[in-house]
């Protein structure tokens, strides 16, 4: 799956009320891997930036008054985002000023154009309920090195981000297998009585034990605590 981390940077908060994007930046990432692809605009807005907005990102007016409006990248970011899976920290912003900004030139919405969405703002506070869950919040429970970050920018927020989504989504997803699965006939293998034979244990090797130690004391960093691991390991401890 390609995945797109994106961030952008605005006049204000609300397209309804006019504002606008004035940067735009997304990394691409496939196999939880970044590809060393992105792209990094700035943007006119066509009109005045908040100052409080201003204060926030450190964009002025009189940086931007030499870049192309969004009319000018808009088939630049509609290319680089096309099918992916977008990864967004309260997605609902971003892709609400996008969607305000291609409605305006006759794009369709970003749920036309992409894969899904993914907002890590909603994955942080289902993982650490009643807890600030801010970008720099999930930077520092994660031990995530925050201190270029002097004032929001969209590229070095999409770096931070790509930082807390692999940390927020490290743990296996599943323990299932799928069983319905084909045999390279056509035909489903699922319901099929396989011929059961004696599981083989082997044992993990002093290396092994010593490298999965270290694994879970990563995990006790980021929990700031026991990992759920450690429970499981104390009835074999009693039992040796």
């Amino acid at each position: 799956m390609r995945q797109i981390i994106l961030d952008t940077e605005t006049t204000g908060l609300s397209p309804a009320e006019g504002h606008r994007i004035i940067e735009f930046a997304g990394l691409e990432m496939v196999n939880r891997k970044l590809t060393g692809r992105h792209l990094h605009l700035y943007m006119h807005p066509e009109r005045a930036i908040d100052p409080d907005a201003e204060r926030v990102h450190g964009i002025s007016l009189d940086f931007l008054a030499d870049k192309p409006k969004f009319k000018e990248v808009a088939d630049e970011i509609v290319d680089f985002i096309g099918d992916a899976e977008l990864i967004i920290h309260n997605a609902p912003f971003d892709v609400g000023f996008m969607n305000a900004e291609f409605d305006r030139l006759g794009i369709a919405p970003v749920k036309t154009l992409c894969a899904s969405v993914i907002d890590t703002l909603y994955m942080a506070r289902d993982t650490f309920p009643g807890k600030r869950n801010s970008l720099d919040a999930l930077c520092d429970r994660f031990e995530i090195d925050r201190s270029n970050r002097t004032l929001h920018g969209a590229l070095i927020d999409c770096e931070l981000l790509s930082e807390v989504y692999l940390a927020l989504t490290r743990g296996q997803e599943s323990l299932m297998m799928d069983i319905d699965v084909d045999d390279g006939t056509g035909r489903s293998l699922a319901g099929i009585a396989f011929e059961k034979k004696p599981l083989v244990v082997l044992k993990a090797s002093d290396e092994e034990m010593a490298a999965h130690q270290a694994y879970l004391d990563t995990l006790d960093k980021a929990v700031k605590g026991s990992c759920v691991w450690r429970g499981l390991e104390a009835p074999a401890a009693e039992g040796a």
